[in-house]
């Protein structure tokens, strides 16, 4: 029997409202994007990665990115981007696909590894992240969804939940066989995601302290809290609700 092949599809768009061209700022002097791509390949369990992006002629950089860092791309609708993922497991024939957003530039391989082996531990699970439960800070989050449930997906979501790519498989009207990862002590509390201004200060700053690599989650808390001055930088930055976009 063939094992099961999982594919990291890393969305990326130049087009955002609150900080346009977020994914290609440098932090520590490489793109936050190539930080999404160097954590993916860094992880276990990933067959490929491939980036999807949209075919607005602001994303030709991102494209253009994805090439020279040797990653596959597809390109699709800027706002369904959805469909964007269905065209991703499309093109790599993927049995499951681990959802990324190039916003995040600290992910942690081994949460991307352990998503992935619970999955294949389990190939009937429609859906498997470490935002079921909050427990980790907002920007290190990891979601897989089967091909199965994308497919599902894709035909019965509507509005909102065609942008969000996930929300219809655990915010939709019908139940699809889940499991969520969590972590303790809790720190959602915390944020390390890249939206405004004040979180890229956020970004910098656990950099400088961390270095230029993919960290551990551990590392990124105890930083955290034991830095109550770089928290403070993005600490009234409000996460934008489902609904928002």
């Amino acid at each position: 029997m063939t094992e099961a092949r999982v594919v990291a599809a890393i969305q990326a768009r130049t087009g955002s409202s609150r900080l346009p061209g977020k994914v290609l700022r440098p932090l520590a002097g490489r793109p936050v994007l190539e930080w999404m791509v160097r954590a993916a390949r860094a992880s276990d369990g990933v067959d490929e990665i491939i980036i999807a992006t949209s075919t607005a002629s602001g994303d030709d950089a991102v494209a253009s990115l994805g090439e020279r860092l040797g990653v596959r791309v597809v390109r699709g609708s800027e706002d369904d981007v959805l469909s964007r993922f269905v065209l991703a497991r499309a093109e790599t024939g993927a049995d499951a696909l681990v959802r990324l957003t190039a916003d995040c530039p600290l992910a942690d391989p081994a949460l991307i590894s352990s998503v992935v082996a619970v999955w294949r531990s389990d190939p009937s699970l429609d859906y498997v992240a470490t935002t079921l439960v909050r427990t980790l800070p907002r920007g290190l989050d990891v979601e897989l969804v089967s091909k199965a449930a994308l497919a599902e997906a894709d035909r019965e979501a509507e509005d909102y939940h065609r942008t969000h790519v996930t929300s219809y498989l655990y915010a939709g009207p019908r139940q699809f066989r889940t499991m969520g990862l969590v972590v303790a002590p809790p720190a959602n509390d915390l944020r390390v995601t890249l939206d405004t201004a004040e979180d890229a200060a956020t970004l910098d700053a656990i950099v400088t302290e961390l270095g230029d690599r993919p960290p551990a989650w551990r590392e990124v808390v105890e930083l955290l809290r034991s830095r109550p001055d770089i928290v403070g930088i993005n600490a009234d930055v409000r996460q934008k609700s489902l609904a928002d976009g």
